[in-house]
């Protein structure tokens, strides 16, 4: 592993990212089947995944969709909503040729009386074929105008054999979703910074309460910090017989911070290199921490870099993850520590796939795992040689088929990117003028939209 190479973006093998329609993709019709309000519910990352969904939802029922809804969980305690966290006019924008979006439903006026549409509210199934969508909802949606999916988060199947439907969610998630200005001036001062020193690598240290509970890894903790992650997981997730050696024998358990820092000195990198910290609150504190300090101590994060009183404020809201994922999406090489289905690492992996092939290093924790007991153990020979062999199995953000249980918003190759020279028909990119043939189609609907109201009202005064 030669450590100069992994700062730099790793071998695209002549792709490139590609998200634009390629075959027949028509603008959405003027008239629409009904109004379509979504919820979505859990952190930042989870809601955005929903958010794709819903367009792709939108679409596949020829509905309007109403800007969706974030839920203001206990977690979070955060009521920003959409528009305190992302850019509605150019959400709504750059969409405009595959959904029509409102940012709150109509009220109709008819017979001289204003009405309003109550949505009919519908649990949708988890990961939810198409054929849901256009079956079940449809027919609620045209028996009462409009629908509320809720909650609305993995209500739609990943996998669908429909290579547009997909690169329609990387349109969303790629080009849509685009954080408020004060947040993107916030994320662009902290790496300017961070760069003005040269490269920095960004770490998402997934040793906190709820995963470390979710996961059931609690032998290393003390009793009385046992007690208070059994008690969250009793009160959070379904009762379920678990062993902490079992669940870290299969590479279940987050990794502590001091085994990161093994694992990047192990693949070469000194205690000089600099390294930022996504993370909420770590569990077990500073006792975990310092072995991770010892080893390297240039840490940051976002309120050392920017000590900001908007940041400062909001710190475990949205706006702090906000400006993390953004500081993480611009890193030279980004470093999740427990990359499960829709969280912060799993859309991040996706999003610097897409934004060039940038470096990730992924631990393989299954691999890792016997290496680090080995090493609890005493059996300390060739422990570091023994690491930098499971991690040169690992891929290190380039072009790789997606298996499962990888989810497409981790790695959305190759139905969002394309070869200029393909030995593939399908993988050809499209024409470069291709937002120019989408505008004029747009133009197309609206002035056949107008030829038939003029038509229409031509012949009312004929009546007449």
């Amino acid at each position: 592993i030669n450590v100069e190479e992994l700062w730099e973006s790793a071998k695209s093998g002549g792709w490139r990212p590609s998200s634009a329609p390629r075959s027949d993709w028509p603008p959405p019709p003027k008239e629409t089947n009904g109004y379509l309000r979504v919820r979505c519910n859990g952190g930042l990352n989870q809601q955005r995944s929903a958010i794709c969904n819903a367009v792709l939802a939108a679409r596949i029922m020829n509905a309007t969709l109403v800007l969706p809804e974030l839920d203001a969980n206990s977690f979070w305690h955060d009521d920003s909503g959409f528009q305190g966290i992302y850019d509605v006019e150019h959400f709504i924008q750059t969409l405009k040729y595959d959904v029509r979006i409102v940012e709150s439903i109509p009220e109709i006026h008819k017979n001289g009386k204003t009405k309003k549409i109550k949505a009919h509210q519908i649990r949708p199934p988890r990961d939810a074929p198409i054929s849901w969508y256009t079956t079940v909802a449809l027919k609620k949606m045209k028996e009462h105008g409009a629908i509320y999916l809720t909650p609305f988060s993995h209500r739609l199947a990943e996998e669908i054999d429909n290579a547009e439907y997909q690169r329609l969610r990387c349109r969303v998630n790629y080009h849509a979703l685009r954080f408020k200005p004060n947040i993107m001036r916030l994320s662009e001062s902290i790496v300017d910074k961070l760069r003005s020193r040269g490269h920095f690598m960004s770490i998402h240290l997934r040793f906190e309460m709820d995963m470390l509970a979710f996961a059931g890894c609690f032998d290393i903790f003390s009793p009385e910090e046992q007690s208070i992650l059994k008690k969250y997981r009793k009160d959070n997730f379904a009762d379920k017989r678990l062993v902490y050696n079992e669940r870290r024998a299969i590479g279940k358990c987050p990794l502590t911070p001091e085994e990161v820092g093994l694992v990047l000195r192990a693949v070469g990198f000194d205690n000089s290199t600099r390294i930022y910290l996504a993370a909420g609150e770590l569990f077990g504190g500073e006792r975990f921490m310092k072995p991770f300090r010892d080893l390297f101590p240039r840490l940051e994060n976002h309120s050392s870099v920017d000590s900001s009183e908007e940041l400062v404020a909001n710190t475990r809201g949205l706006l702090g993850s906000a400006v993390d994922y953004m500081v993480c999406l611009l890193s030279d090489i980004f470093m999740p520590t427990y990359d499960g289905p829709s969280n912060f690492a799993n859309n991040l992996l996706g999003h610097r796939l897409y934004y060039g092939f940038r470096t990730t290093i992924r631990p393989d924790r299954k691999g890792l795992a016997p290496i680090f007991i080995d090493r609890e153990n005493g059996q300390t020979a060739g422990f570091e040689q023994a690491v930098r062999r499971v991690m040169l199995k690992t891929n290190f953000g380039g072009p790789h088929n997606r298996v499962p249980p990888e989810s497409f918003y981790t790695n959305s190759w190759p139905e969002c990117f394309c070869q200029m020279s393909p030995s593939n028909p399908a993988d050809k990119c499209p024409p470069d003028n291709v937002l120019e043939i989408l505008e004029s189609q747009l133009e197309n609907e609206v002035n056949r939209d107008l030829e038939a109201l003029m038509e229409t009202n031509s012949t009312r005064r004929t009546e007449i």
